[in-house]
């Protein structure tokens, strides 16, 4: 009987296992927010960003040309609120070290739809307010003015940081069926790309 090594041979996935293989990997890097937006996901063009300062805050104005697809707006109609998520980013640039993380914050904003009053309502914290169309929504979230991000105290004056902003539909806040074909379909991955810019308070 031989008493040597058991040759083994290692088979490769089939063609089907590996694609089904990828699409969890993406799937599941998409659900912790690490995959990158899908190719043909819709994007919300910025069309501008900066941050000043004004009373000893730090403040944000932003726009972003938000338009929600078909799909977002019968999910709406049918009584599945959306969550769209503001992100917020400073960092001061170290030239020994990796960048200073110096804050990171966000607003989330919650879209539903009154069938009976034919009306969207659109809250923020305890913030609420009730608008006749599709449009107004859009223009409402996508319409940042002088939203304080920090004090100016947290910062250092004269220094150089790297700001970062980006507008998203949060997904993960969705029911759990919608969540799962969120994740398939690329009519729901709305998202911005990060605009970046420096800012000196």
């Amino acid at each position: 009987m031989p008493t040597g090594p058991i040759p083994f041979r290692v088979v490769p996935p089939s063609a089907p296992r590996r694609r089904a293989l990828g699409a969890l990997g993406a799937g599941l890097l998409a659900a912790v927010g690490l995959a990158p937006r899908r190719a043909g996901a819709d994007v919300i063009p910025v069309k501008s960003a900066e941050l000043r300062v004004e009373d000893g805050e730090v403040l944000l104005n932003a726009e972003f040309e938000l338009s929600l697809n078909a799909t977002l707006e019968e999910a709406l109609q049918n009584g599945v609120p959306l969550y769209f998520l503001l992100e917020v980013e400073l960092s001061r640039p170290r030239w020994w070290w990796l960048d200073e993380k110096v804050l990171a914050t966000s607003t989330t904003w919650r879209v539903s739809y009154a069938p009976l009053a034919r009306q969207y309502r659109v809250s923020s914290g305890l913030i609420a307010q009730t608008v006749p169309s599709l449009a107004e929504v859009e223009r409402l979230i996508g319409r940042v003015t002088s939203r304080a991000v920090a004090r100016v105290t947290e910062l250092i004056p004269g220094a150089r940081y790297d700001a970062a902003v980006r507008l998203r539909l949060d997904v993960n806040q969705l029911p759990k069926p919608f969540q799962v074909n969120a994740l398939a379909s690329r009519e729901w991955q709305l998202a911005s790309d990060w605009r970046r810019f420096a800012f000196t308070p």
